[in-house]
């Protein structure tokens, strides 16, 4: 568990580092937001998928992507060193984060 959290957080600093609508102000403030999207995630992600289940059917489950963009804005409101510009960088970040973290575990684990 530390080492997936550990990886999530250098996810996040990276792909802030790529995305320039995307803001971290530092290492730390990465390990929080990758504590943050675990934390949204557990209490209102399944209750937010369950919710759009029909449309995530319909969209062939790319909806689940929109659902994670707009729980990454929710961290976005909590975190203080944590920025996004826009909800099409929101989405941006959750497909680029989902690359690196996977690509990371890969090697990492």
């Amino acid at each position: 568990m530390f080492w997936a959290w550990l990886i999530n957080s250098v996810s996040v600093f990276l792909t802030a580092k790529v995305l320039s609508g995307v803001e971290v102000k530092n290492f730390w403030s990465a390990v929080w937001v990758a504590a943050g999207i675990s934390i949204i995630n557990f209490l209102l992600g399944p209750i937010l998928q369950i919710l759009a289940l029909p449309i995530t059917i319909l969209t062939f489950g790319l909806f689940a992507i929109v659902i994670n963009a707009f729980l990454v804005m929710l961290v976005d409101k909590f975190i203080d060193g944590f920025k996004i510009k826009s909800f099409g960088w929101a989405l941006a970040f959750t497909i680029i984060l989902s690359i690196i973290s996977s690509i990371l575990m890969k090697i990492f684990t």
